[in-house]
């Protein structure tokens, strides 16, 4: 009783029927309740009748038959003309107490405030994570319109190098636009590769190939499931984006003949793989007309970002470009 009085946590001591034997100071001064007026009283009235949650009721009538202990049952106090509390009660039943009936000790912690913080600081994570993504959204519609800019001067330009140069600039920007696109719509930063590629190469075609009737890009149904951070996931996307702008360039200079370009991706204990191959031309039969061009410095750097190798070969017709990492 006297470690009851003297608690500056709030302590009751209440018996098998739910009346109070004994209250802190601590507990009557922090909910409003005159000492004089809490002993003998059930605590299902005490104040205003605002301990009288039937949840808890029942949780103190199983601690009392020995049933159960209350461990961090959180409850909002509401009390008439007053802000709502919020409390974490833990409740157990005393071993020691058969001689004089059955007695339980009831500590409360007032956590309102600490939830308030708590909420405050979800808010501003919420608040940002919603302006990131508006953010990107501009972003990805900024990088929209500089790209319809591009192939629009494209069209107007008389001379065929400047012509091809503004149509890689815009395939470019409208794949880091794609890209931006993917990432924003993803809930967290991880990113499911399977998903991503299939979306991506939907995007990359429908701003890239020319005839969808001659020409196709496709995923291989055998990628898995794997899962990568947002920042690898950005640079497999360009470096895919890359290497089918360079087939569409130099795989298929007719036109008017029919092709596919395949993007694959296997993961394996020791590593994984990302390639994408096409049916074209193949590769010029002398190494020294082989120029490397912008895509290729671009993957070949994004490549050794992530710790990975380029492999070119000819496939009969056509050409794969494996990118392979190992662990």
């Amino acid at each position: 009783m006297a470690l009851v009085f003297s608690s500056a946590t709030p302590l009751l001591l209440i018996d098998a029927d739910l009346a109070v034997v004994a209250a802190s100071g601590s507990f009557c001064s922090a909910f409003g309740l005159d000492p004089d007026q809490v002993v003998g009283k059930a605590m299902s009235a005490l104040g205003d009748g605002e301990w009288a949650a039937p949840q808890l009721r029942s949780l103190l009538r199983a601690t009392a038959a020995g049933q159960a202990a209350i461990t961090a049952y959180e409850f909002d106090l509401v009390r008439l003309g007053q802000a709502t509390r919020c409390l974490i009660v833990n409740a157990h039943k005393l071993s020691y107490s058969d001689a004089q009936g059955v007695l339980i000790v009831l500590a409360v912690t007032d956590v309102t405030d600490a939830r308030r913080i708590e909420k405050q600081k979800d808010d501003v994570v919420r608040e940002k994570q919603v302006l990131m993504l508006e953010l990107q959204h501009r972003v990805a519609n900024s990088l929209q319109i500089i790209a319809s800019v591009l192939l629009q001067s494209a069209r107007k330009v008389q001379s065929d190098e400047a012509r091809s140069h503004l149509n890689d600039a815009h395939h470019r920007v409208m794949s880091i636009a794609t890209l931006q696109r993917q990432l924003a719509s993803a809930k967290s930063g991880d990113v499911v590769l399977k998903t991503y590629f299939a979306d991506l190469c939907d995007s990359i075609g429908a701003s890239m190939i020319y005839d969808h009737n001659l020409l196709t890009l496709t995923l291989t149904p055998i990628v898995d499931d794997t899962v990568t951070s947002s920042e690898v996931s950005v640079s497999l996307g360009l470096i895919v984006t890359e290497l089918v702008i360079n087939a569409l360039k130099h795989a298929f200079p007719d036109r008017a003949a029919a092709g596919k370009i395949t993007v694959d991706y296997r993961s394996r204990p020791t590593g994984w793989e990302l390639s994408v191959e096409d049916n074209g031309v193949g590769m010029p039969g002398d190494e020294a007309t082989r120029q490397p061009g912008l895509g290729t410095g671009i993957v070949e750097a994004l490549s050794r970002q992530l710790e990975a190798t380029v492999t070119i070969s000819d496939t009969h017709p056509g050409t794969r470009v494996a990118i392979i990492h190992h662990h």
